[in-house]
């Protein structure tokens, strides 16, 4: 058989069982789900595989498709441990992606799209029904007659629904970062038209309704919160760590993906060298306190990247896929930074400078709570933007996963210092003085750059003042020149360097040189004995830094320069280099 083709962007599930694609095969959860919620309710990032395992439940228990079951799923554990619902439900399915988020034409794209999945249930499931129920469900002109007809005619004759929603939240997420608060109020609360449908659907899963079981996908539980008052007929197992690995891969379920390909197409790289190379640019979400074992990798990531490697035998060009890019642009809006650089654009800001910050992971609460810190803080980690690294004084410790992710917080930070007019300089004059020093070694100018720029503009003289933002500048703007892989808080030797400048040697080799920054903050009356102190403070944390393995096992053949900076107010002060 000719070798299994990578299923990067499928949601097909019998396509891909049926047209050679290979399958990381989930269904070892179909039980697990059934066991624990008949509604089962699932937040996780854009783009991390929900809509693929909705359409693998679809197939399993669809009674339509059960005579299926055997060529689809036989060879999968589901299929030597099938449950007795195998086979057992009409399902009823919707994608709220579909739906057009522009005010003029939502309600009539929202009832066009249930319109269409409400024929198409009627047709695929006729026969279970009297005479005439395809036809009156074709008369009635709106999503919620439509839903209340269904229910009504279901729970007479006795049947059993299985409701799937995929993307519950997209448009309305889109009204509330495109349109604000008052137009997606109007969405979600009171009689309107959203509401109202998903206040049917609770009457039909209630008591002996037919709709037995459910499940939805999102990105947040915001609009549930707001739209049901709290998912309160149904769990939501987003953060039960049974759940951890039922979206996305593991680690060991990529080392087996990566193992079949090497045995069938004979690449050279190890499964070791391209487990190295993707993970710290895909791995460690974990969705639960007690899953830190169990990191899982993005599937979309991974499988972008397999299939740009397999044809060319080495790694892409350019380690984020753009749709990654495209959907975090899409969530971007609904991280309100305050216009003045308050409390939220300063907690980004911490977790670039920092890499973790505590939380209370709110599993519900309303958007017009969005901005208070707690709630923030669960909305990253709800987008992928944070994910569990531990606990910390009875709260959860929550870090920036992967590479990926701390581009897009670069770009959140860079917006916020621009929309607050803290601060702002030209990403391509930084990038070819960054390019300088990579390559040159010429490493001043960069430095002096941000120095002038510090003292040139004068509404960053205020926001520094009392606090050492400095770092946060340098971080954001020198992660966003893809010359170096920043790495803040570069765990080393026992203690932390500010950020280490790894060079970036998969895509680009000749690069000479790479650099350890530490960077100290004094007031700006701080006396030159001061100065001095942190001066010398700084040298002696470098050259421990210098010494890990960590470093040398990562800067390649570059000469590893030490540089120290210290500030006094806006002012460099200090800014002098040494060799490792």
């Amino acid at each position: 058989m000719a070798t299994k083709q990578i299923p990067y962007g499928l949601t097909d599930f019998e396509r891909i069982r049926t047209a050679n694609y290979y399958y990381v095969d989930k269904t070892r959860y179909i039980a697990e789900v059934e066991r624990n919620a008949s509604f089962f309710f699932l937040i996780r990032p854009r783009r991390f595989g929900k809509s693929l395992f909705l359409n693998v439940l679809r197939w399993y228990y669809d009674v339509n498709r059960k005579d299926f079951f055997e060529e689809l799923f036989g060879d999968l554990y589901i299929g030597s441990h099938p449950t007795p619902e195998q086979g057992q439900y009409l399902v009823l399915d919707f994608n709220f992606a579909g739906v057009n988020p522009d005010p003029d034409e939502l309600i009539r794209s929202f009832n066009d799209h249930c319109a269409a999945r409400f024929r198409e249930f009627a047709y695929y499931y006729e026969r279970f029904f009297n005479p005439g129920f395809r036809e009156k469900m074709e008369s009635l002109p709106n999503a919620d007659e439509k839903l209340t007809y269904t229910i009504s005619e279901a729970k007479r004759l006795n049947l059993s629904i299985y409701l799937f929603i995929d993307e519950y939240d997209n448009f309305t997420n889109a009204i509330l970062a495109n349109m604000g608060e008052k137009h997606y109020k109007a969405l979600t609360h009171g009689t309107d038209f959203f509401r109202y449908f998903f206040n049917k659907l609770k009457e039909g899963a209630t008591g002996d309704g037919p709709i037995k079981r459910m499940f939805i996908t999102g990105v947040s539980p915001v609009t549930m919160d707001d739209v049901t008052s709290g998912f309160n007929i149904g769990a939501n197992m987003t953060t039960d760590y049974r759940f951890n690995g039922i979206i996305g891969f593991s680690e060991g379920e990529v080392r087996e993906m990566l193992a079949y390909y090497k045995s069938e197409t004979g690449f050279e790289d190890s499964v070791d060298d391209l487990i190295n190379l993707m993970k710290p640019w895909y791995d460690n979400y974990r969705f639960s306190t007690k899953s830190l074992d169990e990191p899982m990798y993005n599937s979309d990531m991974v499988l972008y990247f397999i299939s740009n490697y397999l044809p060319l035998r080495s790694a892409p060009d350019k380690m984020i896929d753009n749709n990654i890019r495209t959907d975090y642009n899409k969530l971007r809006h609904l991280i309100r930074l305050d216009k003045r650089f308050g409390t939220n654009a300063s907690i980004i800001q911490e977790i670039v400078n920092n890499g973790e910050t505590t939380a209370v992971i709110k599993d519900a609460f309303p958007a017009e709570d969005i901005a208070k810190p707690d709630n923030f803080k669960s909305l990253l980690y709800y987008f992928g933007l944070l994910s569990i690294k531990g606990t910390k004084r009875g709260d959860t410790l929550l870090g920036v996963p992967n590479l990926t992710v701390r581009e897009q917080l670069y770009t959140y930070l860079i917006e916020a210092y621009r929309e607050a007019d803290v601060f702002s300089i030209e990403l391509y004059k930084l990038h070819d003085l960054v390019k300088d020093m990579a390559y040159d070694g010429d490493w001043k100018p960069v430095f002096e750059y941000f120095s002038s720029e510090l003292e040139r503009q004068s509404a960053i003289r205020e926001f520094i003042e009392g606090e050492a933002h400095v770092k946060g500048f340098l971080l954001a703007y020198l992660g966003l020149t893809r010359t170096y892989i920043i790495y803040p808080e570069y765990e080393a030797n026992k203690g932390y360097a500010d950020f280490y400048m790894m060079p970036d040697l998969i895509h680009q080799p000749e690069i000479g040189f790479s650099y350890i920054v530490e960077v100290k903050y004094a007031r700006r009356d701080a006396s030159e004995t001061e100065i001095e102190a942190l001066r010398a403070e700084a040298a002696i944390q470098l050259r421990r830094y210098a010494a890990d393995p960590k470093v040398h096992a990562t800067k390649g053949d570059t000469e590893l320069r030490l540089v120290t900076l210290v500030f006094k107010g806006w002012k460099l002060a200090v800014c002098e280099m040494d060799l490792a």
